[in-house]
């Protein structure tokens, strides 16, 4: 398959939780990457108690026309759901629809951008000289 023809696709996977408010922050990754591109389409997906689930988002994605779906995992390492149940997940995906790829990346919190914007976060707050004050 070229790839320059194909439609690529970006799938954000959370782990998902039963508070709807925990999901917040995954929503406003969501939005975020929309509004710098708004002609890809993207879907935000769970693995558990909140949906969408994996299966299907992708399968709106590829009603969409994608090709190519990349798969993004927003936690901070590769524990357990990353390395084993998401690799299940997406072996099923690709079985189900034939000819798209699915291509998974790194944890999110493991990429080195991610890593250093937490680290300014913690510098930050040494860097304050009153942190009481600047809670509210």
């Amino acid at each position: 398959m070229n790839d320059d023809a194909d439609i690529r696709g970006l799938l954000l996977f959370a782990h998902g939780a039963r508070d709807p408010e925990w999901a917040r922050p995954f929503e406003a990754v969501a939005q975020s990457v929309r509004a710098q591109r708004p002609r890809t389409p993207l879907r935000l997906a769970f693995l558990e108690f909140m949906q969408p689930g994996i299966a299907p988002a992708a399968a709106q994605l590829v009603a969409e026309g994608c090709t190519r779906v990349e798969v993004l995992p927003l936690f901070l390492g590769a524990g357990g759901h990353v390395r084993k149940d998401l690799p299940r997940l997406l072996d099923a995906l690709r079985a189900e629809h034939a000819g798209v790829r699915f291509e998974l990346h790194p944890a999110v919190g493991e990429l080195p951008a991610v890593v250093q914007a937490m680290a300014g976060a913690a510098l930050a707050l040494l860097s304050d000289p009153d942190p009481e004050a600047s809670q509210p």
